[in-house]
């Protein structure tokens, strides 16, 4: 389980630094997708800081299980199993949406997605702390 999580996490570092490169390459340019400012712009910045966020948060809560784990006789509650999974689509959803909304501004409508996910991830790693 917790190998998901760790792979999500590298995965997006990976591609966190992709995505820097590509937009590093114009972002010198005053006018690059409509100025510094614009909707554009500040979505994918969004979304590439978003890889790395939410990859340290994926291994944050690797680290944390495995103490938790350890601590409780490697036992792990069925709400530590969906916390990893709705880690892992938080992950996933969040750049996915940011970039999809710097192209076409209806997509923000689906923010509450990797939102809700990671809530709820936060939520099932709490519930399962205490369990």
């Amino acid at each position: 389980m917790l190998a998901l999580n760790v792979w999500a996490a590298w995965i997006g570092i990976g591609l966190g630094l992709i995505t820097g490169v590509g937009q590093g390459l114009l972002f010198h340019r005053d006018d690059w997708m409509g100025g510094y400012g614009s909707w554009r712009r500040r979505l994918i910045r969004l979304g590439h800081i978003s890889f790395f966020g939410l990859a340290l948060i994926n291994l944050a809560f690797v680290f944390t299980v495995d103490r938790m784990a350890a601590l409780a006789d490697g036992a792990w509650p069925g709400t530590i199993v969906l916390g990893s999974y709705l880690f892992v689509a938080g992950a996933a959803l969040m750049p996915a949406i940011c970039y999809l909304s710097a192209w076409r501004q209806g997509w923000r409508r689906l923010f509450f997605l990797p939102v809700g996910c990671l809530l709820i991830g936060v939520l099932s790693l709490l519930i399962g702390g205490l369990s």
